[in-house]
């Protein structure tokens, strides 16, 4: 659309139809000494010099530092090809796709992911995508709410404390109890976890890995859910489900996950991806759009948007949930990322940045001080305990171009020497070497 200027007469048109004489007129209610008396504008510059003074300004900004920063959000090498495809036209201009004749690539893309996500966390299900982990955790829970009519949610405190307050945050107008069951030194407390799954309980949330990175099997207790009617609601990290056992094997009736992982940058906190699966029994209670593969009058396959009863659009305000849009391009990105890796390639990435945090802990522990948490399992993310609070540590290390972890003290008091370092194939060894050197200069 080509810019139009206002002419004289333009602007004295709009003028008399607002009732005014002049464009100071327009500001007559803010008092004469408070307006400005020029806006001291620069004249207009080339192109070179208008660059060079961005350059400069970017300049200022620090640099890009070191980080082993995760806790539920990581950063990856993204392959350029997911730029190069997700950002076609084709893709990135469409909308929901209505007019199944008119969106077959988007709704066989959306199709492929729902596949692919189903494989991975070997579950029956999965849907078009939901806003973010912290959403599809909260939707997994309302479906648990509605399938059994019970008002009592049991979560593990070492769920992700974000999404725990997100939890909250919803259900704080909803007539429901969120029973929180205390960690033990960043591991569940599967005793505790089991006496809460009671016949009140319409869901148990845990997390795996879980925030602290503690890996753990949830197959008895979401067989102790089972029996008492309730729902199994596990959480987990894409990458991670490569070489971990899945929630399918461990009797899960829904699993979501933050897909951020999966071809996603970072970019300050979203956009991100929120994943649902479930056991085929309970796709009545699914949230969102959910596209399925059929064929048409001639035999051919084609796509479309299924089981659409359960949706705002017919279903109103009995629908199972407010959600009527998704991360459909977000999605995209993830399918083109895990496509291009391949079952082979995600579980190298997986035992990769597994081996780099093995790596990393027998560098810190060396240091004097410097401990595990617990004895659990891990994958590519650890709790350490410090002899120094751990954003006194942060704090020093990011003046020195480097972003140790996160200090957990922040959510869970009690843990202020406790910092969680996260690897991914962005680190290097000779990185964790750095990290070691500099934290055992200042212990």
């Amino acid at each position: 659309m080509p810019y139009i200027p206002h002419t004289p007469d333009d602007l004295q048109e709009m003028l008399s139809v607002v009732g005014v004489r002049t464009l100071d007129d327009l500001f007559a209610d803010i008092p004469q000494d408070m307006r400005p008396k020029s806006f001291k504008l620069p004249k207009g510059q080339g192109e070179a010099s208008v660059c060079a003074y961005f350059e400069d300004l970017a300049a200022k900004n620090r640099p890009e530092m070191i980080s082993f920063l995760g806790a539920g959000y990581y950063a990856h090498q993204i392959p350029k090809a997911v730029d190069a495809l997700a950002g076609r036209s084709e893709f990135y201009t469409a909308y929901t796709p209505y007019q199944a004749e008119c969106s077959q690539g988007t709704l066989q893309a959306i199709f492929e992911f729902q596949t692919a996500i189903s494989r991975l966390l070997d579950m029956d299900c999965a849907n078009a995508s939901v806003y973010d982990g912290g959403t599809a955790l909260f939707e997994a829970a309302m479906m648990a709410v509605r399938a059994t009519r019970r008002r009592v949610l049991v979560v593990d405190e070492a769920v992700n404390p974000i999404w725990r307050i997100m939890l909250g945050t919803y259900m704080s107008s909803l007539d429901l109890e969120l029973k929180t069951v205390r960690q033990r030194d960043g591991v569940s407390d599967m005793d505790a976890l089991m006496a809460a799954v009671d016949d009140n309980c319409a869901a148990v949330l845990v997390q795996n890995p879980n925030f602290f990175g503690a890996v753990a099997d949830y197959t008895e207790l979401f067989a102790k859910a089972r029996a008492r009617k309730a729902f199994g609601i596990i959480s987990v990290y894409p990458v991670m489900q490569a070489v971990l056992k899945t929630p399918g094997e461990m009797g899960a009736d829904v699993a979501v996950a933050e897909a951020q992982s999966l071809g996603q940058p970072l970019s300050f906190g979203g956009p991100y991806l929120g994943v649902m699966t479930c056991r085929k029994e309970h796709i009545r209670q699914f949230p969102g759009r959910i596209a399925g593969r059929t064929t048409d009058l001639d035999g051919k396959t084609g796509y479309v948007l299924t089981l659409q009863a359960r949706e705002q659009h017919i279903r109103r305000a009995k629908a199972t949930s407010n959600i009527c849009s998704n991360q459909a391009l977000c999605a995209l990105r993830a399918l083109i990322h895990m496509s291009l890796l391949g079952p082979e390639g995600l579980t190298r990435l997986a035992e990769n940045n597994m081996a780099l945090a093995r790596y990393a802990v027998e560098r810190l522990t060396a240091l004097k001080g410097v401990e595990l948490l617990n004895d659990a399992p891990f994958g590519n993310e650890v709790a350490l305990r410090l002899p120094m609070p751990a954003e006194t540590l942060v704090d020093t290390l990011t003046s020195h171009g480097c972003v140790p972890g996160y200090p957990v003290g922040r959510y869970y008091p009690g843990m202020e020497n406790v910092l969680l370092l996260a690897c991914t194939e962005l680190n290097s060894r000779r990185q964790i070497g750095f990290l070691a050197e500099t934290v055992g200069g200042l212990l």
